[in-house]
């Protein structure tokens, strides 16, 4: 019998086993990418393995608490058991309950008289979204999932009648949970036995006392309370995607630091531990940031937590919240790593700019303090409130076409910059309206359409009210609500302006033509419009545009509630929208061809005729944040050799400190070689490891679609 095996050489298999599933995915998914989004921990079910869900409908599928608690039951029940000997947690997730679901909305609840203006203005309306906000890890880590089915049983005989299908869908979320939870603990003890390393068979029996004890009391070790923290990221992301994983360096502390004491934990193991984590999906884990009093908050675990990534060296979304206090080593060895593995983590979060915003929007700066950054480009109070966070989105650009067409057809009025700057802001208002009208929509029925039966269980106040977190649940309703295609408008605004009634080299007439036609017969026209200031190239008219934008969107959200009286949150950003916006919309002044690509987030423009520098850029998204809460993110790509000594990592941790002082809300760096990045996208296969922080996600550029990769080419080699 073998008798050692170091951390690090499991940590080496485990990377290997995930670079074979991984392939495995692409494979299944087609050759040329098989997702444009994270790369989650899904690993590929064996092919024998089918799901039927029951249906309470006439279309064959299913709605509401009840069915959706007994078919996730059902299904967690059946879930094939996976266990890799080499990772000290059990667990992995293989089907994704919501991809079951035919269709994503009840058709008994019409949103028809929506329909028009939600296609006029190509808005994503948020209604049916679902997760996109946090819960409150300390709380389940207190309760452990006996104490969460306690609760559960106690409040639905508090409750009225009238709350049972809530609380028996819960239960049934809870006895799926604790039936796998248990499977998996026989299949350790089972594995134990044959194993013929020493430590692996002790690591197996470890994991199983491990899942044994969470099936009937609260994790009392650092061991239990990340495989506690797996389990619920694993059965969250098999509901309905969701991928919050909150504060994890604030709730594992207490158990790190007692097993230490203890002498049961080293820090080896406990950077071990976390890297098992991270493997199990690819959840959105914040480190760092303050106490409520604004002292830093940086701990081991922090530390642990960018030691674990960097070893494990796969696409994870970890984001360091930046502020005046923060540990300087820390922060060191965060941007050291983020040029020595090249894997686009981590993000860096502004956290005074961030604070502030929340205070606009009501918050103490106390409460401000304590919201995490979970998501692509948010935060969220954790367990108490609901925002559905980049869900709702406004293309700027079909408002703005909208508004061009409208100014070129009236023929009884001059069409000047004035007159189109009028018509946008009119029908910005109006989409803006239907945003809100959506959201009411939402709220008043998404909780019987799908409920949100996982993330309920942690959150304060579904439980006590029997209430899901889209329908009164929470304390807290700021629904997010963010613009997409900043630049691309901004920059059409200030191509019009220049060429047209400053320099009056083009005129109105001339500039619908080309804009009707897609420039087919004026290519020197589309240069012409291409070639004038640009956003984000400093001082330019355009940057001005995108500032005044910005506050007649922000003005316009914040200027009314919904009309059911829920809070709206502005920001600014595009996740993968930037391919379907720019599909719905033909050219633009800008000098963009029909149908191609918005501009990504609040960044200028890729093949920006005006060069933009990091620091033009840096200044110019940070003058376009909305001020509520909400991010403006800043996405950046760096040569590999620019912070290869100490005085380049000094030098980028100062763009970083200067970016959040000035204002930034969150900063995405990639770092990528030109020639190995455009190799790649010809290739892709030739480069399997290859990670790029498309958005505000990571992924292998291997997994992504031709069409999207070249989004990332375009940011590397034009922007």
């Amino acid at each position: 019998m073998n008798y050692t095996i170091s951390f690090q050489e499991r940590i080496e298999n485990l990377y290997n086993t995930k670079m074979r599933q991984t392939k495995e995915k692409q494979e299944i998914n087609g050759t040329d990418g098989y997702w444009d989004m994270d790369d989650r921990g899904i690993i590929p079910p064996p092919l024998d393995f089918k799901f039927e869900p029951l249906s309470n409908h006439t279309d064959g599928d299913f709605y509401g608490n009840l069915l959706c608690g007994k078919n996730y039951r059902r299904l967690l029940e059946t879930h094939p058991v996976h266990i890799d000997p080499m990772s000290s947690l059990a667990g992995g997730w293989m089907y994704n309950f919501y991809n079951i679901k035919k269709a994503k909305w009840n058709p008994d609840y019409s949103y028809e008289y929506l329909h028009e203006l939600q296609r006029k203005y190509d808005l994503v309306h948020g209604i049916g979204g679902v997760q996109h906000f946090n819960v409150d890890y300390k709380m389940g880590l207190e309760l452990g999932f006996t104490g969460i089915l306690k609760k559960i049983e106690k409040y639905e005989k508090i409750n009225s009648s009238d709350k049972a299908d809530f609380y028996n869908a819960e239960k049934d979320v809870l006895l799926g949970i604790m039936n796998i939870i248990k499977r998996h603990a026989y299949k350790a003890h089972e594995l134990a036995e044959t194993e013929t390393n020493y430590a692996l068979k002790e690591s197996l029996i470890k994991m199983a006392r491990t899942n044994e004890n969470l099936t009937v009391k609260p994790p009392e070790t650092f061991l239990e309370a990340c495989q506690f923290i797996a389990w619920f990221v694993m059965i969250a992301a098999m509901y309905n995607s969701s991928g919050a994983g909150g504060a994890i360096d604030k709730y594992l502390k207490p158990y790190y630091d007692k097993d230490i004491k203890s002498g049961i934990l080293t820090k080896e193991e406990a950077v071990f531990h976390l890297a098992c984590l991270l493997l199990k999906d690819n959840q959105y884990y914040e480190i760092g940031g303050t106490y409520t009093d604004g002292t830093d908050r940086t701990n081991e675990i922090s530390y642990c937590m960018i030691e674990a990534a960097h070893r494990l060296k796969i696409p994870t979304n970890i984001c360091l919240r930046v502020h005046e206090n923060i540990d300087k080593d820390f922060l060191y060895l965060a941007v050291k790593y983020l040029f020595e593995d090249k894997l686009g983590t981590p993000s860096f979060l502004g956290d005074k700019a961030i604070n502030r915003g929340a205070v606009n929007n009501g918050f103490s700066i106390e409460l401000a303090r304590q919201r995490e950054k979970t998501g692509c480009h948010w935060c969220s109070l954790p367990g108490m409130e609901y925002t559905l966070n980049d869900i709702v989105k406004i293309n700027f650009l079909a408002v703005f076409n909208v508004a061009f067409k409208e100014v070129i057809a009236d023929k009884t009025t001059n069409p000047t910059i004035e007159v189109l700057w009028n018509s946008f802001v009119k029908h910005l208002s109006i989409a803006i309206k239907t945003i809100a009208e959506g959201i009411d929509f939402h709220l008043e029925h998404m909780h019987k359409v799908f409920p949100e039966l996982v993330l309920n269980l942690l959150c304060h106040g579904t439980i006590e009210e029997g209430l899901d977190a889209s329908n009164g649940g929470v304390e807290y309703y700021n629904l997010c609500v963010d613009g997409a295609g900043l630049a691309t408008i901004a920059d059409s605004f200030a191509a019009i302006e220049q060429r047209v009634e400053t320099e009056q080299k083009l005129t109105w007439e001339q500039l619908a033509t080309a804009i009707e036609t897609d420039f087919a017969y004026s290519e020197n026209t589309r240069l012409l419009l291409h070639s004038a200031k640009k956003y984000g190239s400093g001082n330019s008219p355009a940057d001005e545009y995108a500032v005044k934008i910005t506050q007649i969107f922000t003005n316009l959200v914040k200027q009314k509630t919904t009309p059911n009286g829920k809070t709206m949150v502005p920001g600014l950003f595009s996740w993968a929208n930037t391919i379907p916006f720019g599909k719905a919309v033909g050219a633009s002044p800008n000098g963009r061809h029909a149908y191609h690509p918005i501009s990504h987030g609040a960044n200028p423009d890729t093949g920006n005729s005006n060069k933009s520098t990091p620091t033009s850029m840096a200044r110019a998204v940070a003058s376009v944040q909305c001020g509520y809460g909400n991010t403006s993110p800043l996405q950046l790509e760096f040569d590999p050799n620019i912070a290869v000594s100490h005085s380049g990592i000094v030098l980028i941790i100062s763009f970083i400190n200067s970016f959040c002082d000035i204002g930034g809300t969150l900063l995405n760096i990639n770092i990528l070689n030109k020639e190995k990045i455009l190799a790649a996208h010809e290739n892709p296969d030739l480069y399997p490891d290859l990670v790029v922080r498309v958005t505000g996600f990571s992924a292998y550029f291997a997994s992504l679609s031709r069409e999207f990769r070249q989004l990332v080419v375009d940011r590397i080699t034009e922007g």
